[in-house]
Formats: structure tokens, C-alpha cells, sequence
């Protein structure tokens, strides 16, 4: 089977995590083809979202802003998006990728989940 020009394969979680080699983790909670859960130090904010703002393009939700109804149904299912997170996500011809920087109350820390969700 050929592929069509211009078409975009679903980009894999591990390509997007050997992107972030570099970065320091502070915990792996979850490392699986479809969805990771990651910890990182709240220091290091800048850096992580260089990296993410170079893979998925600028925060489709910055912190600081209300998400969509769309934000907020294609995240339902890891927990949601709220106004003091962030949402990064890229569309491919087999679905989408998400990309959810939740920081922690204490301020320390922030639990990064990526998601691919296929096509319905």
C-alpha cells in the first residue's frame, strides 16, 4: 500500500520522551504506546515547554486561560484541562496527540501526560 503525499503519520510517545532526553524526570509513572505519565520539576517550565512548543507548535491552551468545550472533551478522558494548565496538541491522519503539563498545588513539581487518541 502507497502512501499519500503530504501524509501526516501519528507521531510516536516514545519519539516525543527520547525528545526530552535532556530534561530531568523525576518520576515515570506510566510509559505505555498510547499514554505517559511523567513528573518533572516545576524549575525547569521553560525548558520542558521549548521542547514541546518545537514538537507540537505553540500551547493550543496556555496557562492562565479558560479551555474550550473541545479542550476540555478531548482531555476528559486523562482528567481534564483546567485554567492552570497547559494543553498542547497536533492533529495527524490517524488521530491526535495531546500533550497536558499539570503543575502541583505545592508548586515543586508537574505531572506531564501524553496522550495519542485515534480517529473515532
Amino acid at each position: 500500500m502507497r502512501k499519500r503525499k503530504g501524509r501526516r503519520k501519528i507521531m510516536k510517545l516514545v519519539e516525543i520522551l527520547e525528545k526530552c532526553n535532556a530534561l530531568g524526570i523525576a518520576e515515570k509513572r506510566n510509559i505505555a504506546e498510547d499514554y505517559c505519565e511523567i513528573v518533572f520539576l516545576a524549575k525547569e517550565i521553560d525548558e520542558w515547554n521549548t521542547v514541546f512548543s518545537g514538537i507540537f507548535g505553540p500551547a493550543v491552551k496556555p496557562k492562565g486561560t479558560k479551555p474550550t468545550r473541545q479542550d476540555s472533551e478531548i482531555t476528559s478522558e486523562f482528567g481534564g484541562i483546567y485554567t492552570n494548565q497547559v494543553l498542547y496538541k497536533k492533529g495527524f491522519d490517524e488521530g491526535t496527540v495531546i500533550a497536558m503539563f499539570w503543575p502541583w498545588q505545592d508548586g515543586n513539581y508537574i505531572t506531564l501526560k501524553i496522550a495519542r487518541i485515534a480517529k473515532k
